[in-house]
């Protein structure tokens, strides 16, 4: 099984963890004025890319958002940082 690091609480197993977003990836604003096409491109069409990725993941137990730096092919973890705003 594979571990990731949390910020705030350390290495733990993947099953504690939820992808959430790929980091640096905008969510259309304001919300009121988006159109049905643009929330559909936000939601479900991703970059995916091969190799180093910035991600960001949940930690179920401590119910914190972080930044995972990790390559996807190799599925080797780099690192990790506290989003902007969070204090770890």
């Amino acid at each position: 099984m594979q571990q990731f690091p949390c910020p705030f609480c350390g290495l733990r197993n993947e099953t504690e963890f939820h992808f959430a977003f790929e980091a640096g990836h905008p969510r259309p604003e304001p919300a009121k004025d988006v159109s049905d096409a643009e929330w559909a491109k936000y939601l479900y069409l991703h970059k995916a890319p091969k190799g180093k990725s910035s991600e960001i993941w949940l930690h179920l137990t401590c119910h914190e958002y972080f930044i995972l730096h990790r390559d996807t092919v190799t599925r080797e973890v780099l690192s990790c940082d506290v989003l902007p705003g969070a204090e770890a």
